[in-house]
């Protein structure tokens, strides 16, 4: 699932899984913690299936994967995203998934100086899923998300380092409730800025891949992903020729 965060980088991965497996679309969640929109399929392949209704936040499934993606479309209420938190984690124990993993991302301008070296990926994993997936994490080689001073530029030996994603929405918050209620929980993000991000969500997933292994890393072609049709309109039609 992607949390709605600065460029929008884990929603636009999450287009990029859904519409390259194919997935079935098999329910949505209803809720008033999302700005409420509807809109036609984002994933259409012919006329028909162009008209069908979509909303905020559906659940797609490849059950030859075992795997459930859900897309959130619409930015979360600002004074209900606690609410929706709840939702989330009460919707992901009740399913039971083996794991989870969400899809974030976090601006570039407000890394510290040991986040500026380096690849701008990094993970989170909650203590349940450490337990399981530490060995493959270790082979991959990444790189955890570092926790950073409260007040940058003093040495206070009496202040901790704190998790600090700005610009990741609930992504935080989700971490930390999935600690507390031993929620085998994984946090995939990159550092970007806003614009152009289809390159970033391209990263993103690859980086996914790595360890889920939802494609064939060895295949041929360089760009495996199927970008869905939707991506023709990310920043508006074109230039109204009235302009000149």
């Amino acid at each position: 699932m992607p949390a709605v965060a600065v460029g929008n980088v884990g929603q636009l991965a999450v287009d990029l899984i859904v519409s390259t497996l194919n997935m079935s679309r098999v329910g949505h969640i209803h809720t008033d913690c999302l700005i409420p929109m509807a809109g036609n399929n984002p994933y259409a392949t012919c006329k028909e299936d162009a008209e069908e209704l979509h909303t905020p936040a559906e659940v797609y499934t490849a059950a030859e994967l075992k795997l459930a993606v859900l897309q959130i479309r619409a930015p979360i209420v600002q004074t209900k995203s606690k609410k929706f938190r709840q939702l989330l984690l009460s919707w992901i124990k009740a399913s039971g998934f083996s794991r989870t993993v969400v899809l974030s991302s976090s601006h570039a301008y407000q890394r510290d100086d040991q986040q500026l070296q380096g690849t701008p990926l990094r993970y989170l994993v909650t203590p349940s899923l450490l337990k399981v997936s530490a060995h493959a994490l270790k082979e991959l080689g990444w790189r955890e998300m570092e926790r950073v001073s409260a007040f940058p530029g003093l040495t206070d030996a009496n202040t901790e380092p704190r998790l600090y994603i700005p610009g990741g929405g609930i992504t935080k918050g989700l971490y930390t409730d999935s600690c507390t209620e031993d929620l085998p929980l994984a946090v995939l993000l990159l550092f970007c800025s806003e614009g152009d991000n289809i390159p970033d969500a391209f990263t993103l997933v690859n980086h996914l891949n790595d360890w889920l292994q939802l494609l064939d890393n060895h295949s041929p072609e360089p760009n495996k992903w199927k970008i869905p049709p939707s991506w023709n309109l990310l920043f508006g039609s074109g230039i109204p020729p009235a302009l000149f």
